[in-house]
This record gives C-alpha cells, sequence and structure tokens, in this order.
C-alpha cells in the first residue's frame, strides 16, 4: 500500500462508509467544488438511486436541510456530513423525541435500543478515550512481535498433514471395502480439517508470501476441495473491514433464509453483492422460523459454496490484470482437478449404485456442518450496530466478534476458529499461537474496558440460537402491525 501513498492527512483520521469502490472521478473545476463539501473524497454515482434499499431512516440516515451533497442516502453511504455519526444522530434524535413530528418505526425503534445498549456498555468514542484504545492495541501488537507470535509454526503444521493423510487415507480404504457412508464420513472430516489451513493461507499466515500462500490455498481448497480460494479472499477481506454490518458484510447476508439483526426486516441493498435483500414473501414466512432451520439449513452449506466458487471463476470476480492475473487460471486447473478425482473417478467410477453414490455424497457434505457452525458462531450474536466514524478498529472487532472457550486439546477440532476476535484484531497471526496471544488480549481489553466475549461452545450456539429467535419473534411482530395496519388502513407509523 506504501506504493501508492501521495500524501499523509493532519489529525484523527475518519473512516470512510462502504463501499468505497463504483465511484465517479470528477472534472477538475467539480472537485474543487466538491472539495469545499469534503475534501479529498471521491463521490459516488448516484445513477444507481432507483436500487435504494428504504426510505431514511431517523435514526440512519442523517439530512443537512443546507445542502442536499452532505445527504447521507441510504444505509452505507459513502458522502457523509463532516462530524455525523449514528451516536450522534441519535443522541439528537433522543433529546428531540418527544417534539418530533414523525414518531419512529418499529425497526427504528430497535435500532434505538442496541445503539443506547452499545454505547452504554463499551467506552466512551470521544477521540481521547478511542485514541488511547489505539495506541495500546498497537503497543500490545509491538509486544506480540517480540515474543514471536507472528512466526508460523511449522511443526505444527506437519502433525496436521499426517492428521490429513489418515483421514484421506482412512476414506479410500473404507470405499475400496464398498463402505460408502463411512467413506463420505472421513472424506467430509478431511475436508473440514483442510479449511483450517486453507483459511490460514488465505491470510498469508503460513508462508507470509502474497503468491505461495496463495498457491497453497488454491492446491487445498480448489484441488484437494472443489472450493475457490479466490472467492473466499474477496468475501472474507471484506467481512475483516466492515464485520457485522448488515449492508456490507457478506458473512451475515443470508436472505431469504437468515436475518441476524432486525434491519433485513426491511430490504435492505448489500453493497457487496450489489443487489437488494429482499424482505419477500417466502422471507417472511422462512425468517419467523429461522432457529429451527439453522442447523439442518447448515447441512448443505458446501453446495452453496460450490455455486459461490463457480460464480466467481466463470465471472471472473477477480483480478484479471497485475501480479494475481493467473490465480484464477490455476484454480480453474484445481476445480477440473477436483471434479476428475471426486465426481468421475470416486462417485462414478468407483461406486457402482446411485444409492450408494447418494450416500457418499450426501454424507460427506453433511458432515462439514459443524464447520459451518463454526463460522457463523463468532459473530451471528454479536451486535450488528453501527457506533459511527469514531469508533476504534479494536473496539469494533471486540464488539462484533466472541470467542470459544475450550480445552487446549480440542483445538484440532476448532482449528483456531475459536479465537475469531483475537484473529479479527491481528489476522496474520498464524493459528497456532493464537491461544498463546489471547492472555495477552484479556489482559488488553482489561485494561481498556472493552468487553471480550467468551462462552463454550455449547453456550455460543444457544446465544445463536437465541439471537435468530429474538428476530424471528420481531418479524412476527412485524407482520402483526402490517396486517393490523392493512386491516385499519393505518400507514403512518409503519
Amino acid at each position: 500500500m506504501k506504493s501508492y501513498q501521495i500524501g499523509r492527512i493532519e489529525g484523527r483520521w475518519k473512516n470512510f462508509v462502504p463501499p468505497i469502490q463504483g465511484g465517479i472521478f470528477l472534472k477538475t473545476s467539480e472537485q474543487n467544488t466538491a472539495s469545499a463539501i469534503v475534501p479529498g473524497i471521491l463521490l459516488e454515482d448516484d445513477s444507481d438511486s432507483s436500487d435504494s434499499s428504504t426510505a431514511p431512516s431517523p435514526v440512519f440516515d442523517t439530512i443537512d436541510t443546507n445542502d442536499n451533497h452532505l445527504r447521507q442516502r441510504k444505509r452505507g453511504e459513502l458522502v457523509r456530513s463532516s462530524g455525523s455519526s449514528s451516536a450522534t444522530s441519535l443522541s439528537s434524535l433522543d433529546r428531540d423525541e418527544s417534539t418530533e413530528k414523525t414518531p419512529l418505526g418499529l425497526l427504528d425503534q430497535r435500532t434505538k435500543q442496541e445503539l443506547d445498549f452499545d454505547l452504554a456498555k463499551y467506552p466512551s468514542l470521544v477521540p481521547e478515550v478511542q485514541d488511547s484504545i489505539v495506541k495500546k492495541y498497537r503497543d500490545l501488537e509491538k509486544r506480540m512481535k517480540n515474543e514471536g507470535l507472528f512466526n508460523c509454526n511449522y511443526r505444527a503444521y506437519a502433525i496436521e498433514g499426517l492428521r490429513y493423510a489418515f483421514l484421506f487415507t482412512s476414506s479410500m480404504l473404507l470405499l475400496r471395502a464398498s463402505q460408502y457412508a463411512l467413506s463420505g464420513l472421513f472424506l467430509g472430516l478431511f475436508w473440514h480439517q483442510l479449511v483450517f489451513t486453507a483459511h490460514d493461507a488465505g491470510h498469508m499466515g503460513i508462508t507470509h508470501s502474497f503468491h505461495g500462500d496463495t498457491v497453497i490455498g488454491i492446491i487445498i481448497a480448489d484441488f484437494l476441495g472443489g472450493l475457490s480460494i479466490g472467492w473466499w479472499k474477496r468475501n472474507h477481506n471484506v467481512h475483516h473491514i466492515v464485520t457485522n454490518s448488515p449492508e456490507h458484510d457478506p458473512d451475515i447476508e443470508h436472505m431469504p433464509f437468515f436475518a441476524i439483526s432486525h434491519r433485513f426486516l426491511s430490504t435492505l441493498r448489500s453493497t457487496y453483492y450489489e443487489r437488494l435483500m429482499p424482505y419477500d414473501a417466502f422471507a417472511q414466512v422462512t425468517l419467523q422460523y429461522q432457529q429451527y432451520l439453522y442447523y439442518p439449513l447448515l447441512m448443505f452449506g458446501r453446495f452453496n459454496l460450490y455455486r459461490l466458487s463457480w460464480e466467481y471463476l466463470i465471472l471472473g470476480l477477480g483480478p484479471r490484470k497485475g501480479p494475481a492475473w493467473w490465480h484464477r487460471w490455476l484454480e480453474i486447473v484445481g476445480q477440473a482437478f477436483f471434479w476428475t478425482w471426486f465426481g468421475y473417478g470416486i462417485c462414478y467410477k468407483s461406486i457402482p449404485t446411485w444409492s450408494g453414490r447418494l450416500a457418499f455424497i450426501m454424507v460427506s457434505h453433511m458432515v462439514t456442518m459443524p464447520l459451518h457452525v463454526q463460522i457463523t458462531l463468532s459473530h451471528f450474536a454479536m451486535s450488528t450496530a453501527d457506533l459511527g466514524e469514531h469508533e476504534s478498529f479494536p473496539q469494533k472487532m471486540l464488539r462484533t466478534t466472541m470467542d470459544v472457550d475450550c480445552p487446549e486439546w480440542l483445538d484440532f477440532f476448532h482449528g483456531g476458529l475459536q479465537f475469531q476476535a483475537i484473529h479479527h484484531l491481528y489476522p496474520r497471526m498464524p493459528r497456532h499461537n493464537l491461544r498463546r496471544a489471547q492472555k495477552l488480549v484479556q489482559a488488553f481489553c482489561e485494561e481498556t474496558e472493552i468487553p471480550y466475549a467468551l462462552y463454550g461452545f455449547i453456550g455460543g450456539n444457544k446465544e445463536v440460537i437465541g439471537r435468530l429467535g429474538d428476530v424471528a419473534r420481531q418479524a412476527r411482530i412485524l407482520a402483526e402491525c402490517q396486517k393490523h395496519a392493512a386491516k385499519e388502513s393505518v400507514f403512518e407509523a409503519h
């Protein structure tokens, strides 16, 4: 990134609100006018205004009546009025609530409650407090580097390799013995374990070389697992930047099957997928029962990953120029290799009956369901509120992410995903060092008074199911309100 540096910001940096791409460049005369409003900013194209998700919200959309250029058009706008934030908007709204002309809608009332809860629970957003948190966070990083926690433990990967070899060999031996369901079980466990190393490679946590770790990730994900590491990196990088943001984070955008925030109960626009996520008739039914659908649907999660991987590679959504131009083609070769050995060599040639093929495919894919639970566990039950541009990076990561407590001998099962809060603070730290880093992060949280969310695996699952059930109840309440409003011809407050 230093190659692209063109200057320095004096004073505090104010975060842009995503998306930070897809804008339009202004002519010199237009830039002079715009810079008087927001210096040095790339204005977003208004041509897609027809895709706006909802009408402006009194909580999220602060409007300066003196200048339409400073209007925060939608949830997730790039151009913001200087100094505005969700917290500030909420404070003024809270003061004027008794005199405001338009009452808060049901969903905005819920948003206000969540913002109030987070503002009371976490450290103040005043610059002095947040700057102090950032300084201590950077000091902690220096200490971790000095203790060697960013150095990869290659001995641990040798042990991982032995585990992978055992699981794959067991699957092939059982396949030869015509034990198709058991063979599929061990192949699914093999895939489950492989993903952890692919995750490390995607974060450059193994060799710390961009091409080196990418090739490792492609071999593991594409050649051996049939999934695109390029798609995962494109998705996951955004997730780390805007964790748990309903409009921006693709890892929590699972409409119409799951909604972890009441804000999905209105039609939001995903800035990642660049499309609306409609709260349509189908979603209105499924979301009311999502806590019961959670585990059954996750059993089919791997099939959806195939779809997303093919979409990424076929449409060429990854880099086409620059140093990574060839990654896509290596991934395509990897996909061809995977479907040759798995689809043709095993499913078609090695299993003679359709019933055996079905058993092998379904068991091997459904046994990876705990992985999807592990991936969603650390975020689904955490805050989805936007506290504004003044919140520091470490506070936001700890507010939107939980860790899972487990004995050290079970670390192989969770594969580092049980330390997601620590991982979000330091994404390139190799996972075998995360347990050692946990104590340092806990001390940092105590010093800064940032709550550190830590649950057992069962307790974490209860939190997730509770969150899904809570949003489901809100969906039912909203449906009843809409029915009543339609019956009574009263729409203003809904």
